[in-house]
């Protein structure tokens, strides 16, 4: 598994940090088509320790390349104390990037005979699908990754010639249930960045999307709205907690 000591965490993270005012070092470090990608030994540690209903994704270079960190929290959402930090590089895909949403419904026919076995109801209703777990619609995740393929570097030329860097991801903050395996065969995790609106900011802003890779994708066994791609990760800043 690959992990950092606590000393090359803060090396890695500075060294981000250092980089966020830079607009030629950011261009060099982020090709806007490469992925994260974590395996399942690194989202297994992360499940065992964090408390909280979020983890924290730290945004770190080591060796000149982009990095990202996985910190687990307490249950009061603060930093745990670990003696290592799983991490993944950004790097290329070296495969097809397949997002999966598939939707069941329940179809219930109702036949209802009199004492005399006469007709007294024949009715068929459609049940929607319900989903047990936060999810993106397809749509909206390929749509932001597009968005972040195709504007991230004019994105991040703003945020460097007019903000200084200052309001430049550090970390982001991702729903715990994004890495709760729905099923056996979990193989890996593919974190893309993605770009989207916030109607409350009024501007764009960054974001992870964690797709979630299976054994055998198709085999949900459920009747529910089954996706491999979850909520939406907060980027800090600006959303960082109190």
């Amino acid at each position: 598994m690959n992990a950092f000591t606590r000393d090359q965490f803060d090396a890695a993270v500075t060294g981000w940090t250092n980089c966020c005012s830079d607009f030629y070092a950011i261009t060099k470090l982020i090709p806007t088509n490469y992925v994260f990608t974590f395996e399942a030994e690194q989202m297994d540690w992360m499940r065992n320790l964090n408390k909280y209903n979020e983890f924290c994704t730290e945004i770190g270079v080591y060796q000149g390349q982009l990095v990202a960190i996985l910190c687990p929290l307490d249950g009061a959402g603060k930093k745990l104390v670990v003696d290592k930090f799983p991490y993944s590089p950004l790097q290329k895909l070296d495969r097809d990037l397949r997002l999966m949403e598939t939707q069941e419904y329940i179809v219930v026919k109702n036949a209802v005979l009199s004492s005399d076995l006469q007709i007294v109801d024949n009715s068929e209703n459609a049940y929607l699908p319900v989903s047990s777990k936060p999810m993106l619609d397809q749509d909206k995740a390929v749509s932001a990754i597009e968005s972040w393929r195709d504007e991230a570097m004019t994105w991040f030329y703003r945020e460097c010639t007019e903000f200084k860097g200052s309001r430049i991801f550090k970390r982001f903050f991702v729903p715990t249930e994004d890495i709760t395996p729905t099923k056996s065969g979990f193989t890996h995790v593919v974190c893309s960045f993605g770009l989207k609106f916030s109607d409350v900011y009024q501007r764009l802003l960054p974001t992870l999307i964690f797709i979630s890779f299976y054994e055998d994708l198709q085999n949900s066994g459920s009747i529910q709205t089954i996706s491999n791609t979850y909520d939406w990760s907060q980027p800090c800043p600006p959303m960082c907690p109190p």
